[in-house]
């Protein structure tokens, strides 16, 4: 027998060796691909290994939940797990004090309790949808806390048991432990780079706009027309900014205390953006020779020192010496604009050229703080306000949880479901977390929902086949990590997503591991058909009151920010452009993907228009210019675009006879606006919502 082995080997070997050399190629390609997730699932089975193991140590009742949240809190990057474990411990907290309260308003009403309950997760729904990044997430554990300690109460019967308190308290601590083990393990094993990756995305975004811009001036002619879609593009990049943002502060204290450096760097490339686009505009309409010659005297006029940045910047050199970059863009903001001009075309093309410079040299004062180099301090803003871009999404977020959770509950009454409570949970999670998904709120909770069924089926196997035969924790960790390493790496890549995140966060909760194991088939059967049931509500709900159409918010988006621009306008209270564009750029970051070209080109257009209306406005307050501008705007705010473009005209020519570079600024204002009223007379003629 062993010759005939042996003689087949040598057989397979000399049959390999005349194929040629393998190819080993895809390996390594595939290790390289996988390295990381595995990485990732490897530092959240340590996590929850921890976790556990502190709980059980300190023998609290459920020991799973330090489990639970400890693989919730996990994220594959760094400081997304960090700024995620604090933020859900303030909601954790939220919540928990929400629900003693609740407890202690209605200790023997039953109804009155559920519908207060029901109406708490509606409330932590609306702030959650208002509210971005890791503040949503602590709205939304505010809510669901609240429903895990309510079940735990309520038992199977729905009376209030009067436990809140000790609940509250153990819950909260298990959470906690969950989110200090997890903050442990991932910080000493994982040193971050959302400050890398933030840098390399700034440069790249930043440099690209310049020599798209540059670009731009030299073509000068009609074909501008044609870069409204990278401009587009580069906005919905820009605006993609905001998430790596917090993670890199949840890294760094330095970025966390100068993190409105970040935020004016964001607000510097959409202002670029926002220029380039009133200067291509301005250009495509001039005939081809004179939009030649103005591009000319501008591109001459920039610094020498500038231009080979300007034409071709490379995004690596950037990261070198931002400093010097900075230093160097601020003079040709300077020298721009105090460029000398006798035309309003002439003082458009220099003010808005020296807007897209100012706006880069915002990015590189923030490329320089996430390299380590002397950034320019920014001030926090004194009057910083909450801008809800529209109100209607989280009113429908809000009106799902009642419906929901009402439904649940009234069935549980009604069936007297011995695990009703265990499917009300569910239906919070379901609703509360996949809310702010918007399009993704549906496949993103199916898939979460296929992922608990496969959770439960995983928990039964390792549970009733494979822990019975362990008596160490170390057999324990083993047996788990099976389970929650190749999960932690599934949350790690980007195909389904949320069913990996339901095996690797909720194996625990499926699993209950206590001090004193039991082994209840009834009880587990009975919990998982409790969490399907729950989300299956919450699924369901998403279908029962979906959001609106992406076409129709979108929309809904640009006839808010036309009815605000019209506001504005007849407003005789002086505005801070910040103000206003903050409304904006809040609208811009929830715009569907699937929003048409024009919808954004409508809205970037408004954008400049209200920022030229401020500018107007305050010129003419220290110039009185008339009451020209006065009746140009009441036109545009009663959706007359013609009228306001005629009416603009006749103030252009009235000041043609005043001398002054103010006043040719404002001529250049003017002409911004008559520009992009006629080129969206459609969109400001519209009838926007009261």
């Amino acid at each position: 027998m062993r010759r005939f082995v042996n003689s087949n080997c040598v057989s397979h070997l000399r049959v390999l060796r005349a194929s040629g050399p393998i190819d080993v190629r895809w390996l390594q390609t595939a290790w390289a691909e996988m390295r990381s997730p595995l990485a990732f699932g490897l530092r959240l089975w340590v996590s929850v290994c921890l976790s556990l193991y502190v709980a059980f140590w300190l023998e609290l009742d459920n020991p799973y939940w330090a489990g639970t949240t400890a693989a919730l809190v996990c994220q594959p990057h760094l400081g997304a797990s960090l700024r995620k474990g604090w933020y859900r411990m303030i909601g954790t907290i939220v919540g928990g004090i929400a629900i003693v309260v609740l407890t202690a308003c209605f200790p023997q009403n039953r109804t009155a309790f559920l519908a207060g309950l029901a109406l708490w997760g509606a409330a932590c729904a609306f702030v959650a949808t208002i509210l971005r990044n890791f503040l949503a997430l602590a709205a939304q554990l505010a809510g669901v806390t609240a429903a895990i300690i309510a079940s735990n109460q309520l038992g199977a019967t729905g009376g209030v048991n009067g436990d809140a308190f000790m609940l509250a308290v153990t819950r909260c601590t298990e959470i906690c432990i969950g989110i200090v083990c997890a903050g442990v393990v991932l910080a000493g094993t994982d040193f971050g780079n959302a400050d890398r990756r933030l840098a390399t995305r700034i440069a790249s975004i930043a440099t690209e706009i310049i020599g798209r811009f540059a670009a731009a001036l030299a073509v000068a002619g009609p074909e501008l027309s044609q870069t409204q879609p990278v401009r587009q593009e580069l906005t919905r990049r820009v605006v993609e900014l905001d998430s790596i943002i917090e993670e890199a502060i949840g890294e760094s204290s330095q970025l966390r205390q100068n993190s409105p450096v970040l935020q004016a760097a964001v607000d510097g490339l959409l202002k670029a953006l926002a220029a380039w686009r009133i200067a291509a505009v301005h250009l495509a309409q001039l005939p081809h020779d004179q939009a030649q010659q103005l591009a000319a005297i501008v591109s001459q006029a920039i610094p020498s020192e500038l231009r080979p940045e300007f034409e071709s910047g490379e995004p690596g050199r950037w990261l070198t010496n931002p400093v010097a970059l900075r230093r160097i863009y601020d003079e040709g903001v300077s020298t721009l604009n105090g460029l000398p001009a006798d035309t309003p075309s002439l003082r458009l093309l220099a003010d808005q050229t020296a807007e897209v410079l100012a706006g880069v040299s915002c990015a590189l004062n923030g490329l320089a703080l996430l390299v380590g180099d002397s950034a320019r301090p920014v001030p926090r803003r004194g009057d910083v306000r909450l801008h809800v871009p529209n109100w209607l999404p989280p009113l429908v977020d809000g009106a799902r949880v009642v419906v929901a959770l009402g439904a649940v509950e009234l069935f549980w009454i009604v069936t007297a479901w011995p695990n009703g409570a265990g499917a009300i949970t569910f239906a919070v999670i379901g609703t509360i977390l996949f809310a702010s998904r918007g399009d993704q709120a549906y496949p993103a909770a199916m898939s979460f929902t296929v992922g608990i069924f496969l959770t439960a089926v995983l928990a039964a196997i390792i549970g009733f086949g494979l822990l019975p035969t362990l008596t160490t924790f170390v057999g324990f960790s083993l047996a788990i990590g099976l389970v929650l390493v190749p999960a932690g790496a599934g949350v790690a890549q980007s195909w389904q997503t949320p069913m990996f995140t339901a095996i690797a966060a909720f194996f625990c909760f499926f699993l209950a591991p206590t001090n004193q194991m039991s082994y209840d088939t009834l009880q587990f059967y009975n919990a998982a058909a409790a969490a399907v049931a729950g989300l299956g509500s919450a699924v369901l709900s998403f279908r029962l009151l979906p959001l609106l159409p992406p076409a129709s918010r979108a929309r809904r988006l640009l006839d808010l920010t036309l009815r605000d621009l019209r506001r504005l306008a007849t407003s005789k209270i002086p505005q801070a452009s910040e103000g206003w564009e903050g409304r904006v750029y809040s609208r811009l970051s929830v715009l569907p993907d699937a929003a048409a070209p024009l919808q954004r080109s409508e809205i970037l257009a408004a954008l400049a228009v209200g920022c030229e209306i401020i500018r107007l406005q305050n010129i003419c307050r220290r110039l009185d210019l008339g009451s020209g501008l006065d009746e140009a705007l009441e036109a545009l705010a009663g959706g007359n675009s013609a009228a306001a473009v005629a009416k603009l005209a006749n103030l252009d020519d009235a000041l043609k006879a005043r001398p002054g570079t103010a006043i040719l600024r404002a001529r250049a204002a003017l002409l911004a606006i008559s520009e992009a009223l006629a080129e969206h007379a459609v969109y400001f003629d519209a009838i926007a919502l009261g």
